[in-house]
């Protein structure tokens, strides 16, 4: 499964918030923004330090995108 936090760069668009004022909101570092925009792997402590800056849930910052070849092995699992 991959990870994608799409929903956490809509929300800053929607609150009108730049890179910069979410790094200095909640100290996260321009690697790990950058990782984010990559959809590569951040701690937990990171999105529980984004979510409790911004009072949101994690299911507003992140989702969860299954991926396609698992969708694969099962269908031929059940066949």
């Amino acid at each position: 499964m991959a990870i994608s936090y799409k929903k956490l760069f809509k929300l800053m668009i929607d609150k009108d918030m730049k890179k910069k004022d979410l790094r200095t909101l909640t100290g996260v570092s321009y690697s790990t923004l950058l990782k984010m925009e990559n959809g590569e792997y951040v701690s937990l402590d990171v999105l529980d330090r984004i979510c409790r800056s911004l009072h949101c849930q994690l299911s507003d910052i992140a989702e969860v995108l299954p991926d396609a070849c698992s969708d694969n092995e099962t269908d031929s699992a059940t066949k």
